[in-house]
């Protein structure tokens, strides 16, 4: 009760007057009853209990749920891991799934090196220019060989153009590699794991379905099996339908593959010839 009274003068405006409010709301059993309104012994009690007893109902059914939940997904899980239990498998979607993963880390390779290739040209092209702009202080301090460090400070302007152009073309390219790996694929990825979680926890209300139907027949039983039942239907519903999200993802990035990947590399190619 001392919780309670706490509760209800929490949410009573701060001061002395609601300090007041809130002692005159005591009854004499305990209760409250809202202000300007006097106590009723009978119903008060009644009153408190609608209050507060369906929230706190609700979090232990919540919490009786999701612990049962937990505990079925767990037995799936280790009787998999110790080859006892059976799993759904859809071979051709595992396949995508096997084909996506390999994918993302060859392409996270490719990434890795790209932006190492981007930071080491990015300071070849600034010693160039600083080796250009030497070149060509010292043609102006030196005018036996001024033709020469002319010659050498125009070539090296000539390579840092160039390596500018180039260097642009590698940002973009390590730009939309970015997206594809981090962004695209993460996308399917998070999708993935999803299903796999939600293949668990359909194997683990699939097992206990099967292990009701074989279990004999009582009026307890039959009032058992149909929970069971409702139950499996739902996860089989959640399943089914993180099943149909994911083939559509792995169809849509298969189908746009190609075109994700075609132009940075064909603006790569191009100015690296050029350069």
């Amino acid at each position: 009760m001392h919780i309670i009274s706490s509760i209800y003068c929490f949410v009573l405006p701060i001061g002395p007057a609601a300090i007041t409010q809130a002692s005159d709301l005591r009854s004499s059993s305990g209760g409250f009853v809202a202000p300007g309104t006097q106590p009723d012994h009978n119903t008060h009690s009644a009153g408190n209990a609608a209050i507060v007893r369906p929230s706190t109902t609700q979090k232990i059914d919540h919490l009786k749920k999701w612990s049962i939940s937990t505990y079925k997904c767990t037995r799936q899980y280790l009787s998999e891991k110790f080859g006892k239990g059976t799993k759904t498998v859809d071979t051709e979607l595992e396949t995508q799934i096997q084909v996506l993963r390999e994918t993302q880390l060859r392409y996270i390779n490719l990434l890795k090196h790209a932006r190492q290739m981007t930071h080491h040209f990015q300071n070849m092209v600034q010693t160039q220019k600083t080796l250009g702009d030497t070149f060509a202080d010292l043609g102006m301090k030196s005018p036996e060989l001024q033709d020469e460090f002319t010659y050498n400070a125009d070539a090296q302007k000539t390579l840092v153009k160039n390596g500018e152009i180039l260097l642009g073309a590698l940002q973009f390219f390590t730009s939309n590699l970015t997206t594809l790996c981090h962004k695209t694929m993460d996308d399917s990825i998070v999708t993935v794991k999803a299903y796999e979680a939600a293949r668990i926890e359909y194997d683990a209300y699939r097992t206990d379905m099967e292990a009701v139907l074989t279990a004999p027949r009582t009026q307890a039983s039959a009032v058992k099996t149909e929970e069971t039942r409702q139950e499996f239907e739902q996860q089989k519903q959640r399943f089914d339908r993180l099943r149909s999200d994911l083939a559509i993802k792995l169809k849509f990035l298969e189908e746009n593959k190609v075109s994700s990947k075609l132009c940075p590399n064909l603006s790569f190619c191009l100015v690296l010839r050029l350069y």
